[in-house]
């Protein structure tokens, strides 16, 4: 189970022009992106290593996400 909050999760879903989300579609999306963040967070701290940094930065976060 994801450990990021459902009611923005329900606000970006409806943000992209939902009318109403189902709790399932919240708990699939907020899975997805805590996947993709852990990713993205574990590129960054091979970019922050790499660079003799112990600090994750937010360029790191950037070119990891490319």
């Amino acid at each position: 189970m994801s450990e990021l909050p459902k009611a923005p999760i329900e606000r970006l879903i409806k943000r992209a022009g939902a009318e109403r989300v189902s709790d399932d579609a919240v708990t699939a999306l907020a899975d997805v992106l805590e996947e993709m963040a852990l990713q993205i967070s574990a590129r960054a701290i091979k970019l922050g290593r790499h660079a003799g940094r112990k600090t994750v930065t937010e360029e790191d976060i950037k070119l990891a996400k490319s």
